[in-house]
């Protein structure tokens, strides 16, 4: 059986360690899962590595999509549990899988007809964008499947356990480890699929943690039976889920449109300036989890407590969970400046990939530190059913600022690959402070608290 958490009245720094641990557990091996597809791609070439650096911001349309599901489902799931209405928690339950359901058909339609054209716009040769086409085919067919697994996690994060899919993640390491090589490279009657093989890997592991999650969810109060006359869609449940889910998935559809905007810059510079920038955003990842482990807690914690309008309790979790996230990429920082051109040697041995991944580490271990306001505070709005400001957030953080800056840098100030990081070094920082006064200014409103009594810190 799930152990129960109050997430209503047990202190927020038990809270925080207790959900944000296992879930940033979780989130080290999701990341892990990633650097072994990133690992292999470099074993069958640099092209390769290009390809899947190419293909990730597609493939993010599907991880949008799935984060939407689990932090919008998440806190209208908690926030009916926080108010004791068990009834609305489970609706909710069953009417985030429709919802996973509809959304799955769209995007695998638009992802097998249209990503070769947005390759295309990338920049990419035919034979680049034949490669990364391999993969995202494979990944688009089996998005029915990502989003099953999100929406059955979700309910099983709004009360509390993260812990079930941190395991699931943790064996689907071990097995991506395992078949990636086979379906790559083949294996008795296996034949080599080549960079396809990542994919079809991905898929296997996926529908296997899929079933498992399914039958972990009807271990809770929240069981899903599979009766027909449970899946009638309620138009306000669906609606609702729309509402919270769809500026999330939206506002990181707009982070796979930045990482699109600035890999097509980043091609003026070659394939290996975008392999090595490919291989050390997926290795900053890892220390980005903390973020990631407390981003989750906050949504839960804040979300039940928004319910049971324990407003000084969301109070306190935002402050230690930013406190808390700036501390930990500091120290993350470090490591990363020290052993950027090491960390991107475990992917490639070439010297010109190397050199570009490095020079992005080294400026992005300056940049970590103010991530944690971007993440908390996207968790508390998402806490408080204002998803459309993380929507805002993000079309000017990820596209309208980059988009000017980077084309100001390389187009009025002639600059070169380093100083597109600078730049954005810069705007991030500017942003972060002006995102702690949003944060403030809806807590005050939504609270109804006196502006002079009133700190976040």
């Amino acid at each position: 059986m799930i152990q129960k958490l109050n997430l209503t009245s047990t202190p927020i720094l038990k809270l925080l360690t207790r959900i944000a641990i296992p879930s940033m557990t979780g989130s080290l091996f999701q990341t892990l899962f990633n650097l072994v597809d990133t690992f292999y791609a470099g074993k069958i070439s640099a092209e390769a590595l290009a390809a899947l650096a190419k293909a990730f911001p597609l493939y993010f349309i599907i991880i949008s999509a799935g984060i939407g599901i689990v932090a919008g489902c998440n806190s209208l799931i908690a926030n009916s549990l926080g108010s004791n209405n068990k009834v609305a928690a489970s609706i909710y339950s069953y009417h985030s899988i429709i919802y996973a359901f509809f959304l799955s058909i769209f995007i695998t339609f638009v992802g097998i007809f249209f990503s070769h054209d947005i390759l295309k716009l990338m920049g990419s040769t035919q034979e680049s964008t034949a490669l990364s086409k391999e993969y995202t085919d494979i990944i688009f067919l089996g998005t029915i499947i990502f989003l099953l697994l999100t929406s059955f996690n979700s309910v099983l994060y709004a009360q509390g356990d993260t812990k079930t899919y941190r395991n699931v993640l943790i064996v689907g390491v071990i097995f991506n480890i395992l078949l990636n090589p086979i379906f790559i490279f083949g294996l008795f009657f296996i034949p080599a699929f080549g960079i396809g093989g990542l994919a079809l890997s991905t898929i296997l592991i996926q529908f296997i943690a899929c079933i498992y999650l399914y039958f972990k969810v009807n271990k809770t109060e929240l069981k899903i039976i599979l009766n027909i006359s449970n899946f009638i869609i309620r138009k306000n449940f669906l609606f609702n889920i729309f509402n919270q889910s769809m500026p999330i998935t939206m506002a990181l559809f707009l982070v796979a449109g930045g990482s699109y905007i600035l890999l097509s810059f980043l091609s003026i510079f070659g394939d290996m300036a975008i392999a090595g920038y490919g291989a050390a955003v997926r290795f900053e990842h890892l220390f980005s989890l903390p973020v990631i482990g407390l981003n989750t807690a906050v949504i839960s914690i804040a979300g039940q407590n928004f319910g049971a309008k324990r407003f000084d309790r969301i109070k306190e979790v935002y402050s230690k969970a930013v406190f808390i996230g700036v501390l930990i990429m500091c120290f993350s920082g470090i490591i990363i400046f020290l052993l950027s051109e090491a960390i991107i040697g475990i992917f490639s041995n070439d010297l010109e990939v190397i050199k570009f991944g490095s020079t992005y580490l080294k400026i992005a271990a300056f940049i970590g530190p103010i991530y944690p306001v971007f993440f908390i505070s996207h968790a508390l709005f998402t806490a408080l059913k204002k998803t459309f400001l993380i929507f805002y957030s993000n079309l000017f953080r990820m596209i309208i600022f980059p988009l000017i800056i980077v084309w100001f840098i390389l187009n009025i100030m002639d600059g070169y690959y380093n100083e597109i990081f600078y730049g954005l070094l810069i705007m991030n920082w500017v942003f972060g402070f002006i995102m702690l006064g949003i944060a403030r200014a809806l807590m005050i409103k939504t609270f109804n608290e006196d502006k002079k009594v009133f700190f976040i810190f």
